[in-house]
């Protein structure tokens, strides 16, 4: 078989027989060789992809079901989606019922009905967080707003609030700050919001900067609930921070470290009837209080104030109140006043927050008195 024969053979299969090329004389380069390339040529894929679309769409248009299939799922698509828009917006699903929980002081009101004034404009399928929080952007006491549907016509909002916890006074001017050190301005200011005294603050809405300010909004913060209404100031005392309260009793805390723990300890002191009387009750060490007298005056004796029994349970059931506060977790707002000792003069009571509440009742070991006129006492007081 010649050479044209098996080129003729081979031809169906892709083959081909290859012929040397005659050399060039003179050294040139070969006519019609191809030039060398320093890439390669690629391919494009937009053809490729369009005709396997094409090759798809006939191989489904020649069967019958499935282009009725097809047929159907692009005229569905279109109907559904515009019945869910429909219906999101319809009366079917409108907010007809607002919950607004949360909410407390003189602006209660005004934030509930900006709540629920927004909230009507909404359905349970189209609830809008940022319009919500658009409506009480005003009111800068309210930190945070959630909302939870419930299909087909209610709506729970749940308001978290920063709340004013003293009266920051620069000067002559006043403005309530939150614990969180943000001016509240003074729409909240009220004669039960403890005095601080700082050297500048920012515009309302802002926060401050100052680290002993700080330091006092973190201490007051962490205050339960019936003591915050006994406090008058906070400053800087030879002792460290000092909480002064209405019967001008003082609290040592030193720092702002560990406040919940300080508010534990200093409620303990003040449930124990041989605290009455007392000028000052130091809580830097948590768990080793003590309480201070006047010159000539000392602890009252069990038997000089009452029944040993009754004083007993009168402490006991103070220091179950603030446990039950302590381990509530709404915290200080949400804990009961414990009931007062039956002899103690001293008004104070406790509960506080985010503090382990794990100490038994009344476990208090009072050790005998200091020459100083100041008892010490020992606690198992939770570390927070």
């Amino acid at each position: 078989m010649d050479r044209s024969q098996a080129a003729r053979a081979a031809r169906p299969f892709g083959m081909g027989v290859s012929r040397r090329a005659a050399p060039v004389r003179g050294g040139g380069a070969r006519v019609g060789a191809r030039a060398p390339s320093g890439r390669s040529r690629p391919l494009s894929t937009v053809p490729r992809l369009i005709g396997s679309l094409l090759a798809a769409t006939a191989f489904v248009w020649q069967r019958r079901r499935a282009r009725i299939m097809l047929l159907s799922a692009l005229i569905a698509l279109p109907v559904l989606f515009g019945g869910w828009v429909l219906l999101r917006h319809s009366s079917f699903v409108a907010v007809q019922s607002v919950r607004v929980s949360g909410v407390h002081g003189p602006e209660a009101q005004a934030i509930d009905a900006a709540l629920v004034a927004a909230a009507r404009h909404m359905s349970t399928l189209d609830v809008s967080p940022g319009a919500l929080r658009a409506a009480v952007a005003p009111f800068r006491v309210v930190r945070e707003v959630r909302a939870v549907p419930h299909v087909p016509h209610g709506l729970s909002i749940e308001v978290v609030e920063q709340l004013p916890v003293a009266a920051l006074q620069v000067g002559g001017a006043r403005t309530a700050v939150a614990a969180d050190g943000v001016v509240l301005g003074p729409a909240l200011l009220s004669s039960a919001l403890p005095t601080v005294n700082g050297y500048s603050w920012p515009g309302a809405g802002q926060r401050v900067r100052d680290g002993d300010l700080l330091g006092y909004l973190s201490v007051l913060g962490a205050a339960p609930s019936p003591l915050a209404k006994l406090i008058t100031r906070v400053y800087t005392g030879p002792d460290g921070i000092t909480v002064a309260m209405r019967n001008g009793l003082l609290a040592y805390f030193g720092d702002a470290t560990r406040p919940h723990a300080k508010w534990f300890s200093l409620a303990r002191v003040l449930a124990d009837h041989s605290s009455a009387g007392a000028s000052y009750v130091d809580v830097r060490l948590p768990t080793r209080p003590a309480a201070g007298f006047p010159a000539g005056a000392g602890p009252t004796s069990a038997g000089g104030v009452g029944s040993t029994g009754e004083q007993t349970s009168a402490a006991e059931s103070t220091v179950a109140a603030l446990a039950a506060g302590l381990s509530s977790p709404g915290g200080a707002a949400s804990s009961p006043a414990p009931a007062e000792p039956a002899a103690a003069p001293s008004s104070e009571s406790s509960s506080s927050t985010g503090a382990g509440a794990g100490s038994p009742a009344g476990e208090s070991a009072q050790t005998p008195a200091t020459p100083g006129g100041e008892v010490t006492q020992g606690s198992n007081t939770p570390g927070g």
